[in-house]
């Protein structure tokens, strides 16, 4: 199985994609995840002759797409847990600013050990 970089945006309520595949820039757009793959499982096997089920997707998430696909993350907790101003975040979050890559990488490292944290949860009951 072939992993490709799939990389994600939001506009409105339309999710904008991208893949670079063998020095190809294809870009395509949908309204929902799972139909955005399928466009570019398509696209690669017409222009690739790549086979549909040989290939899974590695999602990377510009900020507004991530906060809308994880809608129940908290964008103060996050913006405060990463030492960002949640005003930015929330700039960020809307589309209004861009994090530069050592902002992003902050969010994402941020992110990445809030789900660390989570897998150690243990739930109890009686």
């Amino acid at each position: 199985m072939e992993k490709i970089l799939l990389i994600i945006e939001k506009s409105g309520n339309e999710l904008f994609g991208r893949v670079n595949y063998e020095d190809n820039l294809l870009i395509d757009s949908a309204r929902t995840l799972s139909s955005l793959e399928r466009k570019f499982k398509k696209l690669l096997h017409e222009f690739h002759d790549v086979e549909r089920k040989q290939i899974s997707f590695e999602h990377s998430y510009d900020i507004t797409a991530l906060f809308d696909k994880f809608g129940y993350l908290n964008i103060t907790s996050i913006a405060k847990k990463a030492e960002i101003n949640p005003a930015l975040l929330r700039q960020y979050a809307s589309g209004v600013k861009h994090p530069s890559p050592k902002q992003a990488k902050k969010l994402e490292d941020t992110i990445h050990q809030i789900g660390k944290e989570l897998s150690d949860v243990a739930v109890y009951s009686e």
